[in-house]
């Protein structure tokens, strides 16, 4: 009903989960939830410091990497038909909770549709091209497996019941949509066609030459097998004769990175080691490519400005961040605190470093990378209480900072902590 509501509704239109509940008399929570799926729908777009929006329909995106064969395991599935068919991409799945009539809007061809004991309903939905999830351990007709088989799409029988096999397969959704999110250095580094290198046997000479032409002065070294042997640099060659062999004054044995790590590890690696630039090997160990910092840096702005199709921890935490004229308020609630029944340390460091991102992109328009980061006072807090965080910066340079913050529980003093990170100005 409400997603209905929101369809409706005329593109930037302002929606609100307290509106929607007191609209149509429902909690605030199946407003919550009902927005989300509208979200997840195309339908709606969160905007920060604006609100939520009604926007213009969007095609449901391929669900990457999900297969149905995958859906099976999720749910402890048994496939009784359509098996040819497992390996296809689900790209959307519904609830067959309405009547027959009333579920057309809803069928997408490729789609997966969520159904107890209700043969005539797997039929409908094979013969649109859907496949199937019978939930409760219910079986379907022989003429409807028959009808699968000769249509490759599968029909999986799960023990779950229908809103437990949602909510495995809703799961198994976000984790795919944060994977595909998270940027490799496959997605940034320069390619092999686009590396200037040199090779064992070459001098001086030809990194000058190299240099020269491409403006490079960072190159890795190269042997016969295209394995990375060395990293030689303009430090390296300074005054030195042009005949010399560049095997003699490289850096031997330098540090090198899988073209699948991930470009946060890699940027923590090329701070902590103080690195302008880094090969990238294949999984044979042969040159795949560089990766300088201002890929790194521009890859790490475009992952922020972005940000991600599902929601994670962090994302979590970061939206019950509200900002204050001297600093930012939090209060705590159950999905925060641990066994104990105290604030969780992880969530905790969470909503510092959150809380020192957003005041950095406040004063100087910056991403940042943590380099060291330590709480050295620390009260335990407990649940419903109201945070005020204060970061304040203590030093500034082009390139480097230290934050200090001091998390107060109404009066007193609750956790203290000293952050210094690297400046990543906006390109």
């Amino acid at each position: 009903m409400i997603l209905q509501y929101i369809e409706n509704l005329s593109v930037g239109e302002k929606i609100s989960v307290r509106g929607i509940a007191r609209r149509h008399h429902v909690s605030e929570g199946t407003a919550y939830r009902a927005i989300k799926a509208a979200e997840t729908n195309g339908l709606v777009s969160t905007i920060e410091r604006v609100g939520t929006l009604r926007i213009e329909n969007k095609k449901g995106a391929v669900i990457e990497r999900l297969t149905f064969g995958e859906v099976a395991q999720v749910v402890d599935g048994e496939v009784i038909g359509g098996k040819d068919g497992l390996d296809k991409v689900l790209n959307n799945f519904i609830i067959g909770a309405m009547k027959k009539e009333s579920m057309e809007r809803y069928i997408i061809a490729g789609g997966l549709m969520i159904v107890g004991n209700r043969t005539n309903i797997h039929k409908y939905a094979i013969e649109n091209q859907m496949a199937v999830l019978i939930t409760g351990g219910f079986e379907t007709d022989e003429e409807v497996i028959q009808l699968a088989n000769a249509n490759s799409i599968p029909i999986i029988l799960t023990h779950f019941d229908t809103f437990t096999a949602t909510s495995l397969i809703n799961k198994a959704v976000s984790d795919q949509l944060i994977k595909r999110d998270i940027i490799h250095v496959s997605d940034v580094l320069r390619s092999l066609e686009e590396t200037d290198y040199l090779k064992v046997g070459d001098t001086v000479k030809d990194y000058l030459e190299l240099a020269s032409k491409t403006g490079n002065s960072k190159m890795p070294v190269v042997n016969s097998s295209m394995r990375v042997v060395g990293v030689v640099t303009e430090k390296d060659v300074f005054q030195k004769e042009k005949n010399q062999a560049i095997e003699k004054l490289m850096t031997k044995n330098p540090i090198t990175v899988r073209d699948n790590v991930n470009i946060a590890s890699v940027s923590h690696q090329m701070i902590w080691d103080g690195i302008e630039m880094l090969p990238i090997v294949n999984e044979n160990g042969t040159l795949a490519g560089v990766v300088g910092r201002f890929d790194i840096m521009r890859a790490t702005e475009m992952m922020t400005r972005s940000g991600q199709a599902a929601v994670t921890i962090s994302d979590q935490i970061v939206e019950l961040i509200t900002p204050m004229e001297d600093g930012f308020l939090v209060e705590i609630v159950p999905t925060m605190i641990n066994s104990m029944g105290h604030l969780s340390y992880g969530v905790l460091s969470e909503m510092i470093i959150a809380t020192v991102r957003k005041k950095m992109a406040q004063e100087f328009s910056s991403n940042i990378m943590i380099e060291n980061f330590n709480i050295h006072y620390l009260k335990m807090t407990q649940l419903d209480s109201r945070l005020k965080i204060l970061p304040k910066i203590l030093d500034y340079s082009r390139r480097h900072a230290v934050v200090e913050i001091e998390v107060f529980n109404g009066s007193q003093l609750s956790s203290k902590a000293t952050i210094a990170l690297q400046m990543m100005e906006r390109t």
